[in-house]
């Protein structure tokens, strides 16, 4: 939830550790902090700034007391342990260490205790203090800086990506890694770290994942990696493909709204990797599993992504005819579970790092189940752990609510459901041709719904009033009511629930009143006339009532207001209607004067239990 960032080389490092950590502020904004030091200096001594807030908090900070240094590390927080206040804010200093850190420390509270009966001092609340103490107390038994380090880091229990100066080192970063990501970047004559390709975009396009367990030293022309059995090992050297483009807003307001109105792109990019569009059939997979011979089908996901998952259950029991479980991962990993012999797990994650589903996918393979992870950083941890990766190409999501992101893996859930059924003998060939053919036909629709936002933005006005309201949906569209009302609750902060349209007589309908506006997703399925009913006894109990259905069912039907959709298959519906959707929680978190992209207490890419 924390983006680390560090850099040797032989030039003022500052200006390069803030661009970094800017580039990282969708994974927390609650402090920010670098700690540099002059390599050649008579004085080998940190310098450090922190503020709390947002990084322009921590510029204006250097501003009124300007620092320089070759070799410098920086943090921008999402809190865990310890408020979020500047003397909570990384870097944590020891006597002759500066550390920052990104994970949970879980043996924190004893490590703390012992160093306190050893005359160490605390200062702070955080487990990363902790840290930097534990390699002051190797140092002062008399390890080498390198010794000191990796005695401390064998001492730790949790999730760390950590980058750590020391002064008996002047010209040397030290890193490690354990169950959260980190990267090593080479330029010319100098070294990076970060936790994501993206915060060293401006630096370099050349970068080394670390494995799981891996430490290592970096000075301005080396960078000397060791396993978690401390054997010397090379990691592949690889180009990211990312440009400094890539985290631009460009002619938008907000990323959301560049990410919203990106997602027909994102579409026809998908058409050309999974679909045949001369014969209107799902291309090839690259999977490994005999999709006959499995009779269970696991998908682990969290947030947004789990609504990903359950829109893909409906799809594949009915185009595949399989049986499909859909968990939290946080809830998966925790499980007495009784896995199938023949099953497939599917993990779905946008950053491929979010650290319930890595801990699930790692629960999965230690099971001998076939993993197969759904992700959009190709990169990641996820994919590289995974047997068959699915890539959703829906390129660099900035924005903390993901937009792009989720119609990115509805449309490869599909396309796997799609190409299950065909495996299967479960899906006729018109079948599959009628839905491609409407599959076609969606990143047109969806432009025109983006660019006619002036009905969502009138109706955006009546939910930024309210305290609450109910998303209703039934099948397939399900999911995306439950995708709809986290997206109002994450930037808009009103209290949102999503609901099945026919759970509501059970409980949900005693809190509609006319205070409560109800909005109805309703396209033409088999559900339509059900779920038409749910409208009218919502408006009964005078709630505002809001239709989003086709132009025929929004003029045949008394409600509130409506949003007339374009007309689509039933299958296809839940990647057209989460669209509207999107923009209705952009625009009623923009009359509430939000901040859209950067939510209060949300980060981009959870890292952390």
């Amino acid at each position: 939830m924390c983006g680390i960032i560090g850099m040797v080389a032989d030039r003022n490092v500052v200006s390069f550790l803030i661009d970094g950590l800017k580039r990282m502020e969708y994974r927390g904004y609650d402090s920010a902090g670098i700690s540099v030091r002059q390599k050649h200096a008579a004085c080998y001594e940190f310098s450090r700034r922190r503020a709390k807030g947002k990084i322009a908090a921590l510029m204006n900070v250097i501003k009124d007391a300007p620092i320089a240094g070759e070799i410098g590390i920086g943090h921008i927080r999402w809190a865990t342990h310890g408020e979020p206040t500047e003397q909570n804010a990384h870097p944590h200093n020891a006597k002759t260490v500066s550390v920052v850190h990104n994970g949970i420390i879980e043996n924190w509270s004893d490590l703390k205790s012992e160093l306190i009966h050893q005359g160490y001092i605390f200062s702070t609340q955080t487990d990363t203090e902790v840290i930097a103490h534990l390699i002051q107390y190797y140092l002062d038994k008399g390890l080498s800086a390198f010794e000191a380090f990796r005695s401390a880091i064998k001492r730790l229990d949790g999730a760390y990506a950590i980058a750590v100066m020391i002064e008996s080192a002047p010209d040397t970063l030290f890193v490690a890694r354990l169950g959260s990501p980190l990267i090593i970047g080479e330029g010319d004559d100098e070294m990076y770290v970060g936790s994501d390709a993206l915060a060293l975009a401006s630096m370099t396009d050349k970068v080394r994942y670390l494995d799981e367990g891996d430490y290592a030293m970096l000075t301005t022309n080396s960078a000397h990696i060791f396993d978690k059995n401390d054997q010397p090992v090379e990691r592949q050297l690889v180009k990211t493909g990312l440009s400094v483009t890539d985290s631009d807003k460009g002619e938008y307001q907000h990323f959301m709204l560049k990410e919203i109105h990106e997602q027909p792109d994102v579409l026809r990019r998908l058409i050309a990797r999974y679909i045949d569009v001369e014969s209107k059939t799902v291309k090839e997979l690259p999977v490994s599993f005999d999709a006959k011979a499995i009779d269970r089908i696991a998908i682990i996901a969290c947030g947004t992504a789990f609504h990903a998952g359950l829109t893909g259950r409906y799809w594949i029991e009915t185009l595949a005819r399989l049986s499909v479980d859909v968990d939290f991962a946080s809830e998966y990993r925790y499980r007495d579970l009784v896995q199938p012999e023949r099953g497939v797990f599917i993990a779905i994650s946008q950053s491929g790092e979010t650290a319930d589903t890595l801990a699930a996918l790692r629960r999965a393979k230690d099971d001998q189940q076939h993993v197969v992870t759904i992700v959009n950083v190709e990169s990641s941890s996820m994919a590289r752990e995974s047997v068959d990766v699915l890539p959703i190409l829906a390129g660099t999501e900035i924005g903390v609510a993901s937009t792009k992101a989720f119609v990115a893996q509805i449309f490869v859930v599909l396309c796997l459901a799609l190409w299950l059924g065909r495996q299967r003998n479960t899906l006729s060939l018109a079948k599959e041709q009628a839905i491609i053919d409407d599959l076609l036909t969606l990143p047109d629709k969806i432009e025109n719904i983006v660019d006619n936002i002036l009905p969502i933005q009138q109706i955006s006005h009546s939910l930024a009033v309210a305290k609450d309201v109910l998303f209703l949906g039934r099948g397939r569209n399900y999911p995306i009511a439950l995708e709809a009302a986290l997206k109002l609750k994450e930037i808009s902060y009103i209290h949102a629930e999503g609901y099945a349209s026919g759970e509501m007589k059970h409980g949900s309908i005693a809190l509609i009143d006319e205070h409560v506006p109800v909005v109805c997703l309703c396209p033409t399925d088999e559900t339509l006339e059900k779920s038409l009913s749910n409208m009218q006894e919502s408006a009964a109990r005078k709630a505002q009532t809001l239709l989003v259905a086709e132009q025929s069912t929004c003029s045949n039907n008394e409600a509130t207001c409506h949003f007339p959709m374009p007309t689509c298959h039933a299958v296809t519906s839940p990647i057209l209607y989460v669209v509207p959707m999107q923009l209705l929680a952009y625009y009623t978190a923009l009359n509430l004067g939000k901040d859209v992209d950067q939510p209060r207490n949300l980060a981009k890419s959870v890292t952390v239990e």
